[in-house]
């Protein structure tokens, strides 16, 4: 078996395009992700976050952190988790039932994670077609187009999971206060807005008994020291938060125009990735390839091309000239 080739479908996977195109993996710039490229600054860290088994103080900060953060409700609870992905693959054992609705396109391992306990999932969505479902799914905004999750489908259900991956660039929308509600559950990714998506830090916010059953499942000491430590000081930092938004806006709009004047059209997307509709996506992304950028597409389009935001100046005239 290849051991380069992701088992599903996702951006990243930079050693996968150096077996496929070539180069060395120092050459790419990988556009493939929805990962901030100016991260927070992560500063000295005390010895302890690396030697000492993570403490109560450090986790209580990074909660009273979040909570602040996120605005979270006082009747609702937190977990702290080693990436919202170790989240999303417990989710299904979260409820009883047998059928989830997860409207797509969308991240696609939600789906993989309840077929995978055994769950049938309906992924259209639309009224009328799910029939009785016991779960509803929705990433809010959504991977890859941008699209909102709408209010009217919160809730109402034995577990609603709104996935906010990407809403902390546009926190207006976020749908934190719903989860006073009844089964509704919100996870949040932390390496995606802060770029530090190797620290594997996640937050599922919910109910008491649903946050409770959550972390019995992670078990002991599932955030390690230096995420700790990291995320607790990050989240904190509010003036970071706003400037970084406002830069991620002026290049999101920056790369809009580049990709127009190229000849592309915007199909959605957020702050963090923009998603572009092109004649022939397969064929943009060898194009670009072969200027050792990686670019994602998506095998259920063949005209969605999507790209991260680039970093520096030689980024974005590297990205230019790989256009032409």
């Amino acid at each position: 078996m290849d051991q380069t080739l992701p088992t599903r479908d996702h951006g990243g996977g930079v050693d996968a395009a150096v077996a496929r195109w070539g180069g060395a993996r120092e050459d790419w710039l990988d556009l493939s992700t929805g990962i901030n490229p100016v991260p927070y600054p992560l500063g000295h860290l005390p010895g302890r976050a690396w030697t000492a088994l993570p403490d109560r103080a450090a986790m209580d900060r990074l909660i009273g952190a979040a909570r602040s953060f996120w605005s979270v409700p006082p009747e609702a609870d937190i977990v702290a988790a080693p990436g919202a992905s170790a989240l999303i693959a417990r989710m299904p054992g979260q409820v009883a039932g047998r059928r989830a609705a997860i409207p797509g396109p969308t991240y696609n391992e939600h789906a993989a994670a309840f077929r995978a306990a055994g769950w049938e999932v309906v992924e259209e969505g639309e009224e009328g077609e799910e029939g009785e479902v016991e779960v509803r799914v929705g990433v809010h905004p959504n991977n890859p187009d941008g699209r909102l999750m709408a209010a009217g489908d919160i809730g109402g259900r034995a577990l609603t999971v709104i996935d906010e991956s990407f809403c902390d660039v546009c926190p207006e929308v976020s749908h934190v206060a719903r989860t006073t509600e009844p089964g509704v559950v919100v996870l949040k990714s932390f390496g995606k807005f802060w770029g530090l998506a190797g620290l594997r830090l996640g937050f599922l916010i919910g109910s008491p008994a649903k946050c409770a059953r959550m972390r019995e499942a992670l078990g002991p000491w599932a955030v390690a020291g230096p995420a700790l430590e990291i995320g607790a000081r990050a989240l904190e930092d509010r003036s970071w938060a706003e400037t970084t938004r406002k830069r991620l806006a002026r290049d999101a709009a920056r790369l809009d125009a580049m990709m127009a004047a190229r000849g592309a059209g915007l199909a959605g997307g957020t702050t963090l990735f923009r998603t572009y509709t092109v004649p022939d996506a397969a064929a943009w992304q060898a194009r670009l390839a072969e200027a050792r950028i990686l670019a994602r597409v998506f095998p259920y389009s063949a005209t969605w091309l999507r790209l991260g935001l680039p970093g520096g100046e030689d980024d974005w005239r590297r990205l230019w000239d790989a256009l032409a």
